[in-house]
């Protein structure tokens, strides 16, 4: 992974906002480390990461959410968390701050037009946010949402921590993508301090991944078709889901495989009959999956809920550099195993899929087609599987230092900047999730649409509330 950190001025600054509002670069991460403010960027030409940092004058920085939307929310944060304002920002009321004040939903005008207040608390066993809708009847003329109730400090709580125990709170920040956090954690730690992990737990990272990959996959597919009032998708794909974490227990001692990643390496190696059970498990998914898939594609009434619902346009994916099946479904080719590139997977042969349609139906398919990539992915990690140790020893090497980490999660892109100080404790760490370039775009793709189809759109999306509200 190419990296530049750069220190820059305030000229500097805005002309990387200005290439960011022209399309010539995308938006990886915007964070404060106050006095500072820091800014991620990727030429996806050249899949060169670049890290701006700028000192911040009298506590503010030139807005990028000004010339960039998607960098609105960030500044937001970058307020809320660092006291550092964004001079000249379009929108300055709190984000992750819910303070005591009532909040200041955007107005809209126009004839018979009502409110609709969902949530913090919903009717499942869910993460709490708020939706607030402006509807004419049951026709959905905008939705606005409030987040930031699951706001934990992770990253807060990392600085002073050691790798250890930061790694720990990495794996936490959302625990569907356990694997993906402590796996980009890994990597940014040890791009920090230039050790490489051994051969044989950079492949069981990928292996862990892709079963993380399936598991979430599976419970999405069934999810979407049950908010559709399809039950018998969920029932089977949600067998699927469970058998997969079954055998991610098997094979490295936890459901989740939580703690399993470490800066150096792994420290649970496979389990002597892993390979024979993942055998069982592909050959079980490979057999009952594509009847499912078939009956998805075979329901009419299905198809009816599903195609044509919930459109993300491409040229908001572009702009947003919404990673994930949100992205790809709307034509934005990115997946980070191959667009950035990490080990072992340019070693490994597999398809990105990509639809340009941007609805319910073509995120559904991203996820089927992904599917169906994980199993060969799994099937070739296996038959290359080194052997040998499966952790390199950490030793701080009694300078500052910093490192970045991108690693492809199952919704999208996960980015983790670290800095360690002398004594290898961390002295900042940021965290950013796919979900902050996809739930902007869960607003966009509701307008027009009616509140009834509200449930399904937003499972198609599965943005986490905890990775975003850190």
């Amino acid at each position: 992974m190419k990296l530049t950190r750069t220190i820059v001025t305030e000229e500097g600054w805005n002309q990387a906002s200005d290439r960011l509002a022209n399309g010539g670069l995308t938006l990886l991460g915007l964070w404060g480390d106050a006095p500072c403010v820091y800014m991620a960027l990727l030429d996806e030409a050249t899949a060169e990461i670049l890290v701006l940092s700028y000192a911040c004058r009298d506590g503010a920085y030139p807005s990028v959410g000004a010339r960039h939307p998607p960098a609105i929310r960030l500044e937001r944060t970058i307020r809320d968390l660092h006291k550092l304002n964004a001079a000249g920002a379009v929108d300055t009321r709190p984000w992750l701050d819910h303070g005591g004040a009532p909040y200041a939903f955007l107005p809209a005008e126009g004839e018979g037009l009502h409110q609709i207040a969902v949530g913090p608390v919903h009717a499942g066993i869910i993460e709490p946010g708020h939706f607030r809708f402006t509807a004419n009847g049951e026709h959905i003329v905008r939705v606005e949402q409030r987040l930031g109730y699951v706001h934990k400090g992770i990253e807060a709580l990392m600085s002073g921590a050691t790798l250890d125990d930061a790694a720990k709170l990495a794996a936490r920040t959302s625990g569907d993508s356990t694997v993906a956090y402590t796996y980009a954690f890994a990597l940014a730690a040890e791009a920090a301090l230039q050790i490489a992990p051994p051969p044989r737990a950079v492949y069981l990272r990928a292996l862990m991944a892709e079963l993380e990959r399936l598991a979430n996959h599976f419970g999405d597919i069934g999810a979407i078709c049950n908010d559709a009032s399809f039950a018998l998708m969920h029932t089977q794909t949600g067998i699927l889901r469970e058998r997969t974490l079954r055998a991610a227990e098997l094979c490295f001692g936890h459901r989740l495989m939580m703690d399993v990643i470490v800066p150096g390496g792994v420290i649970h190696d496979l389990a002597a009959d892993g390979p024979a059970r993942l055998e069982e498990l592909l050959s079980e998914i490979r057999r009952a999956f594509p009847p499912l898939v078939e009956l998805y594609d075979n329901t009419a009434s299905l198809q009816d809920r599903t195609v044509t619902t919930g459109i993300v346009k491409p040229d908001y994916a572009r702009q947003y550099g919404a990673g994930g099946y949100v992205g790809r479904a709307s034509g934005r080719n990115f997946d980070a195993r191959r667009a950035v590139g990490y080990e072992p997977y340019s070693h490994l042969a597999f398809k990105v899929p990509v639809l340009d349609a941007g609805d319910v139906n073509a995120r559904i398919w991203i996820r089927i087609r992904e599917v169906e990539q994980s199993l060969a992915l799994i099937d070739q990690i296996l038959s290359l599987l080194p052997t040998g140790e499966i952790q390199t020893a950490i030793q701080a090497n009694g300078k500052a230092c910093e490192g970045l980490g991108l690693v492809e999660a199952f919704r999208g892109d996960v980015l983790v900047w670290l800095r360690l100080d002398a004594s290898g404790q961390v002295a900042r760490c940021h965290l950013r999730d796919a979900s902050w370039f996809q739930w902007p775009l869960l607003e966009t793709a509701i307008k027009d649409n009616i509140v009834a189809d509200f449930p399904l759109c937003n499972k198609s999306f599965n943005c986490s509330y905890s990775g975003h509200d850190l």
